[in-house]
């Protein structure tokens, strides 16, 4: 190279700096606007950011620190108190082992592809519900803001179940345990046992006096129980510390919530297993009845089952995968996430019942010992000859095998006069065969089950901080279903509205710490969420299928996970899943229509559960709560429909997304509202079209495109990018 050369270059140098200086000095004021919102594309090592509505200052979206934290963040959320006492008691009631054909069947149809649906969603737009589905059809706004109003519900009474369980948890610690014996009482004359435990159980009478010191209805409030109080206030504690950072915060938590329940269930199988008695329980289990799998019931709970399980509709599954990468692949998240939670289900069924196995067993060795001694006495009284006993039964140490023996022969020779022996057939099967669920499951049946255990304090401790972890992961999810959504819309600090939102859901939830708070949790349980849930996933597969398009969001999928998905999750989106859910919300309100509305009572003078209609507000409350949750719906459709509000106030129809970052358009320019898709309006829209028409910002200079609305190319700058794959979102 010359010498002179560098001089050379440094003069061509300057005049393309003083070249540039005088382009922008001569760009008019409708291109510093454009300045702003102009979105630069960067390569994908780069962090995902976005820009707050309103402001030029990009912040960084909070990400998860690992895939294992986030796995665990969303198995924590999906695996929750159902899967210990709910899959059991319908694997009983539905046909054992054949229950388990139904259940996967219908976790392909509709729980794995709805649950891929949810997470691709929040994965690509990267916001709460409620800016997801205003982005994709702003008309189904709404569809946020009910799963919103149901997080809430749900989180009301699912945190008092959290209290409960630190209630038992904190009584573990003594030995023997509170519930093991009937308490005693005292008199001026003598002692004798409680008549209300007697008449019942010492674990039930625990959980009904000593613990919830429930009233007789739902009309009779009773008062606070101050001993639930503070542990629900602790329970909200918790939850807000747990949450007041966002992820940040329960993502670390999260490791221990979600592995620990798997150590106990693991322990709780090894030691169940080596119990007397365990085998028949789990042989009685999975013993299939194919007769039951034909019936319509059991697929319409199998599939309610399998809705509920993977929590869809809450939110909390959109929520946690907006804070994943864009390429993340949420394919394979959401067959791992579906079948670890249908292996929780079934590991947890095996230890319910090999505990259940062993409690019934204890229970037919008293049921023999009893009738052996009545045998003996109708020996004794000649009601019974001694010629019908086989010579090599010994009542001092009968077996069960001996006792039916004897059983049957008294039952064929005395068949008239049978009956008035008052003999019992003492079968394992009968106790095996008692359904019980919720409560009654993990604080009696469970809990009675544990007093036989050798060191029956430590296995209680286990459980109950299972019950504790297992409740808190899902509040996590429901949480951030509520939370995420709301500090993306309305930009509001985190930490203000995680307090704010936890200490009104205490004060609220003081409704279910009365003595008559049990009543009210099985009403919200019943109403809150279950058609409200139902309806909104039906609406997320139409906004996805059908108003946004299958095509489009196949072609998102692709330039999202860097491959097509199957076509099968195009069918089952398309045709199978929405013919499915509107079966079952078809079946669960003509379910809710022939059963009568009520709640079971406890009668302190019968020590049984009565069943007793709801009073007139009763109904009141139970509409009410079905009607709030889906009514955001119709309100922001006709909101929408109606232009009650100016989407170029800055809402959230007027904000674009395009490889993890956001821009804010240009607002309302030149008061042109029209769009570059189909030529409709901004709020009938569902997103920006980044097709092949690649717009330049105007500059005066007759050689550049210009957007066909005379807009600047919503906002981007998109020049040299000729290969930009089309997407909508």
């Amino acid at each position: 190279m010359p010498k002179n050369s560098k001089v050379v270059k440094r003069e061509l140098d300057d005049e393309v700096i003083e070249s540039v200086k005088d382009l922008l000095s001569n760009e008019d004021s409708s291109d510093d606007a454009f300045k702003k919102s102009e979105l630069m594309v960067d390569d994908q090592e780069e962090k995902d950011v976005d820009v707050e509505e309103g402001s030029d200052v990009e912040d960084e979206r909070p990400a998860w620190n690992s895939k294992l934290q986030y796995i665990l963040a969303q198995v924590g959320f999906s695996v929750g108190l159902g899967n210990v006492w709910r899959f059991p008691y319908l694997c009983q009631k539905n046909g054992g082992g054949a229950y388990l054909v139904p259940y996967l069947i219908l976790l392909l149809i509709i729980g794995i592809p709805l649950f891929f649906l949810e997470l691709a969603v929040g994965q690509r737009i990267r916001r709460g519900s409620i800016g997801v589905w205003n982005y994709i059809s702003p008309k189904l706004g709404g569809i946020g803001f009910a799963s919103c109003v149901v997080c809430f519900f749900v989180a009301l009474y699912y945190n008092v179940i959290i209290g409960w369980s630190l209630f038992y948890f904190s009584q573990s610690f003594q030995h023997p345990l509170p519930w093991d014996q009937c308490p005693l009482v005292k008199n001026a004359s003598h002692t004798f046992v409680e008549p209300e435990c007697e008449k019942s159980s010492a674990t039930t009478y625990y959980w009904y006096r000593e613990a919830l010191n429930i009233s007789s209805s739902l009309s009779e409030s009773g008062g606070l129980n101050w001993k639930m109080t503070i542990c629900l206030l602790a329970a909200w504690v918790m939850v807000c510390l747990a949450m007041i950072k966002g992820i940040q915060s329960s993502g670390k938590i999260m490791y221990f919530s979600s592995l620990f329940p798997y150590v106990v269930l693991l322990c709780f199988l090894i030691r169940g297993l080596l119990l007397n008695g365990s085998v028949d329980g789990i042989r009685h289990m999975f013993t299939p009845k194919l007769e039951i799998m034909l019936e319509p019931k059991v697929w319409r709970e199998a599939a309610t089952q399998v809705f509920f399980a993977l929590g869809l509709g809450f939110g909390g599954v959109i929520a946690f995968s907006s804070y994943n990468k864009r390429d993340n692949n949420c394919h394979f998240d959401a067959v791992l996430v579906s079948f670890i939670n249908f292996f929780t289900s079934v590991l947890a069924t095996l230890v319910v019942f090999a505990v259940l196995g062993f409690k019934a067993n204890i229970i037919n060795e008293k049921c023999v010992i009893q009738n052996s001694e009545k045998i003996l006495k109708l020996l004794k009284m000649g009601s019974l000859s001694q010629d019908m006993i086989p010579h090599h039964i010994n009542f001092s140490s009968i077996t069960a095998e001996d006792y039916n023996l004897v059983y049957d022969i008294i039952q064929k020779v005395k068949e008239e006069e049978f009956d008035s022996l008052g003999l019992k057939s003492c079968q394992i099967e009968d106790e095996l065969n008692k359904a019980v669920q919720g409560t009654g499951l993990a604080f009696i049946a469970f809990t009675e089950a544990m007093t036989h255990f050798p060191a029956s304090p430590f296995w209680s401790v286990m459980f109950f901080l299972m019950l504790v972890n297992l409740g808190l992961g899902s509040m996590f999810g429901t949480i951030e279903g509520i939370i995420t959504p709301i500090v993306d819309t309305f930009k509001v600090r985190k930490e203000i509205l995680t307090v704010i939102c936890c200490l009104v859901a205490f004060l609220i939830g003081l409704i279910f710490v009365q003595r008559s708070g049990n009543y009210f949790v099985t009403m919200f349980d019943d109403y809150s969420a279950t058609l409200p849930l139902l309806i909104v996933v039906i609406l997320e597969n139409i906004a996805v299928t059908r108003i946004y398009g299958i095509d489009k969001f196949m072609e998102d999928l692709k330039d999202m996970l860097g491959f097509s998905p199957s076509q099968y999750y195009y069918y089952m989106w398309k045709y199978v899943s929405p013919l499915v859910l509107l079966c079952l919300l078809v079946a669960s309100v003509v379910q809710m229509g022939l059963s009568p509305p009520g709640y079971n009572a406890w009668i302190e003078d019968t020590a049984m559960e009565e069943f007793y209609s709801y009073p007139t507000w009763g109904m009141i409350v139970c509409i009410s709560l079905m009607v709030l949750a889906i009514l955001p719906v119709p309100i922001v459709f006709m909101v929408r429909h109606c232009n009650l509000i100016d989407d170029s106030s800055g809402s959230l129809a007027s904000v674009s997304y395009k490889r993890g970052r956001i821009i804010k358009e240009p607002v309302n320019l030149e008061g042109d509202n029209t769009s570059l898709i189909h030529g409709k309006s901004p709020s009938e829209v569902p997103s920006p079209n980044f097709g092949k028409n690649i717009y330049r910002k105007q500059t005066g200079s007759p050689a550049l495109d210009t957007a066909p609305n005379g807009r600047y190319g919503i906002g981007y700058l998109m020049a040299d990018v000729p290969d930009m794959p089309e997407s909508d979102l």
